[in-house]
């Protein structure tokens, strides 16, 4: 009888080791087995790659990759080389483009090699008559276009813009080290040696130029002011301008006249670009400010504007009109 229950007691030992040794084994490999699939999910997720841009899909099928894409209302906005504009054919998605795969440490046989990103294009907006200069980005609309040009943003009437393009890297344009150009090399190296002569900003003068004459040589005004930076015919005697047609004559006697008005004005932007348009007089009549002249305000905030000041905004129920040039 004693045998008979040790013989019992050894097999129900060696089943419950069993059973434990089962069971032991399916917990490992669950454990085994979790680590494995968050690895899968992880490289799963890095293969995408980085999201690079926007791919838009119309209604007929085309598709079109852009740098940003969003739903504004009903309308559907994109961004493309800093240009953004809206679209007006049906868009039924969008969706993210990702870069290539990165390449894992066991797929790469070779050293990588360093690659020099390609040179920006230079975005320009060109004006009718000629001149054009760079900015950072464009937006267009229907009335016109907004430029951003460092912490400027500007807008231009339609009727004054040409076009606006992207140059090639190394082209004329880009070769000459400066971001505007009046379209005429000879006037261009006017300005900046001028300028330079008279301790001017030459972008400066351009914009008077710009917003005097559009760069025409023999341009006239009703009130009888000539030539490029538009010199009254006393104005020009007194500085010493003989011929105010000669393009060089009337750059040298205007950025003269410039200088003057920023040694009397303590180099205030506002108020020499004031001067300029209403007369120094006319500074010193309301206190050394800007004249409550509609067409002086409106002369100084667009240049202003363009050169980056933020300047003293027209106030249209105490403006008053000004004498004409």
């Amino acid at each position: 009888m004693l045998v008979q229950c040790s013989l019992l007691l050894v097999v129900l030992l060696v089943l419950a080791n069993g059973a434990f040794a089962q069971t032991r084994t399916r917990h490992d490999a669950k454990k085994s087995a979790a680590p494995a699939n968050s690895e899968a999910a992880a490289s799963n997720e890095a293969s995408r790659g980085e999201v690079v841009g926007k791919r838009i899909t119309f209604a007929d099928g085309r598709t079109m990759v852009v740098d940003e894409a969003w739903r504004q209302g009903t309308e559907v906005w994109y961004t493309r080389g800093g240009v953004t504009q809206s679209l007006t054919s049906e868009v039924t998605k969008i969706d993210p483009v990702y870069a290539a795969p990165k390449k894992t440490e066991s797929s790469v046989v070779t050293q990588p090699v360093a690659v020099k990103p390609a040179p920006e294009k230079s975005l320009w907006i060109h004006l009718v008559g000629g001149a054009r200069f760079k900015v950072d980005d464009v937006n267009e609309t229907p009335a016109g276009a907004w430029y951003h040009r460092g912490t400027v943003s500007v807008f231009v009437d339609r009727e004054r813009i040409a076009r606006i393009e992207r140059e090639e890297p190394g082209s004329q344009v880009a070769s000459r080290g400066t971001d505007w150009t009046s379209g005429n090399a000879y006037i261009d190296q006017l300005i900046k040696t001028n300028a330079d002569r008279m301790r001017l900003d030459p972008y400066l003068v351009f914009l008077v130029i710009e917003q005097e004459s559009h760069f025409r040589v023999r341009a006239v005004s009703p009130k009888g002011a000539q030539g490029l930076m538009q010199l009254m015919p006393g104005t020009a005697r007194r500085l010493g301008v003989r011929r105010p047609f000669d393009a060089a004559e009337n750059i040298r006697g205007g950025t003269k006249y410039l200088r003057e008005l920023m040694d009397m004005f303590g180099g205030q932007v506002n108020l020499v670009l004031a001067s300029y348009n209403a007369g120094e007089g006319a500074v010193l009549k309301y206190g050394r400010n800007v004249p409550p002249y509609r067409e002086t305000r409106e002369y100084v905030r667009k240049i202003g504007k363009r050169y980056g000041l933020a300047g003293r905004q027209p106030q249209e129920e105490n403006d008053v009109p000004a004498p004409r040039k």
